[in-house]
């Protein structure tokens, strides 16, 4: 594949997880990245730990919920590189709450980070991307809510399954800027937050996945490669499956 050696990349949700893992191919590759999170300490962290460190790789204190705050932290990326190639907006929440216990407080919040913030991310993206007639923007969906249910994360499935709705429309208007819109839809993927499970629950999973492990966060990232490569010029408004199989059984 062509190298992406002097790209700019932006990966919202990018201290840990699947986040991370993104940041860690696209660095990989060649492309300067834009660890974007919420906890700023995490972010710094992770940053340093990247190939180049600083040189290579910016921390950015960002909450998603807030345009402002997206809108700066754009301002950050172009004062320190003077463009923006790749937003990976990978930022999301995923609380298990109940059907029954689900408030509006609970719904908001989730739709707040994990479907407005992508919003946001894009849109803040958008005026650079325009102006260079290029840009790669991959979103991170789910295999749950636009493919599979799970009890208790029928608000997160909402949000996942409206990320592919905003992605086809907003494809559309930007195409002709020289700018795609995918998505990648991990299944079980080995993270923070998987590991906080209970294990009946990681068991459980696993039992669903024919290739009988989980995922790594670096797996995720090998797909966003591909769909924020030059290669990918031609897909726009598609989305990428990366679940070892699970969604493949009767």
């Amino acid at each position: 594949m062509q190298s992406i050696e002097g790209h700019v990349a932006v990966v919202t949700g990018g201290a840990d997880g699947i986040g991370l893992g993104i940041a860690k191919v696209l660095r990989s590759e060649g492309a300067d990245v834009v660890l974007a999170d919420i906890d700023g300490a995490a972010a710094l962290s992770a940053a340093a730990s990247l190939p180049g460190g600083d040189n290579h790789a910016l921390a950015v204190t960002v909450d998603v919920t807030v345009r402002s705050s997206v809108e700066h932290m754009i301002a950050d990326v172009l004062e320190r590189w003077g463009r923006v190639d790749i937003l990976a907006a990978n930022a999301g929440v995923y609380p298990a709450i109940s059907l029954r216990d689900l408030s509006s407080d609970d719904w908001d919040r989730v739709m707040a980070v994990n479907a407005r913030g992508a919003l946001y991310a894009i849109q803040a993206c958008l005026p650079e991307m325009s102006r260079r007639q290029y840009g790669r923007i991959v979103l991170t969906s789910s295999i749950t809510g636009p493919v599979v249910g799970l009890p208790s994360y029928g608000h997160y499935g909402a949000t996942k399954a409206a990320m592919l709705g905003l992605m086809r429309s907003a494809a559309l208007e930007v195409v002709k800027d020289g700018i795609t819109i995918n998505a990648v839809m991990p299944g079980n993927i080995r993270s923070a937050g998987f590991v906080l499970q209970t294990r009946d629950h990681q068991e459980a999973m696993l039992a669903h996945i024919p290739m009988g492990v989980l995922g790594e966060p670096e797996d995720v990232g090998w797909a966003v490669r591909y769909l924020a490569s030059p290669e990918a010029r031609y897909v726009t408004g598609q989305t990428l499956i990366i679940d070892g199989g699970q969604v493949l059984p009767e």
